[in-house]
């Protein structure tokens, strides 16, 4: 600890120095928009659905056919109570449920008005404004569908399906709900993955390292004592995004504060960790700095499902998104803050972020120990 400590002090004392550098990185994180060639798509594509069929009859699955043939949506199953829709909105298997009630297929042949109800996960504004409007695109056509299939008498009046959407966790649909938690993802990796390996370089260009290398110490406590700064700045400043989104925009905060602190205390570490891997690599900050960019801050912006659905994304690029831990990290704060639920809707994306914290601290101590190891063999 005394080894940590006195690493922690003096990189410190290096920040404090540098007022500017603290100043972006804590108030002025830069907008990075870059198309990922097949990423870029606004075409809301395979979104998945349950159905709840109280009817059980020819016409409604009809109307389930009508939904999964259109090539929008991706039919999950069948539920049959209201606790399995809680249960699959809140772990985010599903976006949307479709429920029809008892009696659909009597009253479209008695000509009578039936309504339909849609179930649709609000967390994401942008892609429930647009699953609703398929939904009723949808339920148009196959009501115009049904009431001319039906004989009536000019004197006759006109039956229709009417539906009934409801927007889960943001009734409003207001974009800032879904924003936060990717700019939050997206502040973090500027102020973890660049900040820490620009600093480790730094110390190679000034020349600095020999004498850290030549110091009684080993890998470990330089690694803890020089990303423990920027940890407590990062997790600062991704709190102050979540207190200045709930003070400006009412942003809601339904879930555990402890669940919150430990889903960004554990993507920070994951991207301290991937910024030190770097700063193995690379020789010089610019360097660095081009690195980080490419492999932190972009797929942040484009493979997380911040901005452009995943789903909607070609099967490799998909396949892709799997590293990126910011998309586990999206999911988690999602889930906390607008659905209010408890680790076991999300315990999956928190175990990602485990697994990538500790993949990426193994291999950053692996390669700077190889390091150290191979410049102490040479002055020997």
């Amino acid at each position: 600890m005394r080894q940590v400590i006195a690493v922690a002090v003096k990189e410190l004392r290096q920040i404090a120095r540098d007022r500017r550098t603290l100043f972006i990185l804590l108030f002025v994180p830069a907008f990075f928009l870059l198309l990922y060639g097949y990423a870029l798509n606004f075409d809301i594509r395979n979104v998945r659905i349950a159905v709840q069929d109280q009817d059980h009859s020819t016409r409604s699955r009809e109307l389930v056919s009508a939904f999964t043939n259109s090539g929008y949506f991706s039919l999950v199953g069948y539920v049959h109570a209201d606790a399995e829709i809680d249960a699959l909105v809140n772990e985010g298997q599903v976006r949307a449920i479709l429920t029809v009630p008892a009696g659909f297929e009597r009253d479209l042949s008695l000509l009578r008005p039936v309504t339909v109800q849609v179930i649709i996960d609000g967390d994401n504004a942008n892609t429930a404004s647009t699953v609703m409007g398929y939904a009723r695109g949808l339920i148009g056509e196959f009501s115009s569908a049904q009431m001319a299939a039906i004989p009536m008498s000019p004197q006759a009046p006109l039956p229709s399906i009417a539906v009934e959407p409801r927007v889960w966790y943001n009734p409003q649909l207001r974009s800032t709900l879904f924003l936060v938690p990717g700019l939050i993802a997206y502040i973090a990796m500027i102020t973890a993955v660049v900040s820490t390996a620009l600093s480790v370089v730094r110390e190679k260009e000034r020349g600095t390292m020999e004498q850290v290398r030549m110091a009684p110490l080993s890998p470990l406590p330089y690694i803890i004592g020089k990303t423990l700064p920027y940890l407590v700045i990062s997790f600062v400043s991704a709190l102050m995004i979540v207190f200045a989104s709930m003070l400006l925009f009412d942003m809601p905060m339904r879930g555990s504060w402890w669940l919150l602190c430990a889903a960004i205390g554990l993507f920070l570490v994951g991207a301290q960790a991937q910024g030190l891997l770097i700063s193995t690599i690379a020789q010089t900050q610019q360097v660095a700095f081009q690195v980080a960019l490419l492999s932190s801050l972009l797929p942040t912006m484009i493979l997380s499902g911040f901005i452009f659905p995943i789903s909607s994304m070609p099967a490799v690029v998909q396949a892709i998104t799997h590293i990126v831990p910011a998309r586990y990290f999206i999911v988690a704060l999602r889930s906390i803050v607008l659905k209010g639920t408890d680790i076991t809707a999300f315990w999956q994306d928190m175990v990602a972020l485990a697994i990538f914290a500790t993949v990426a601290l193994g291999l950053a101590s692996l390669r700077l120990r190889r390091e150290w190891s191979s410049w102490r063999a040479c002055c020997t």
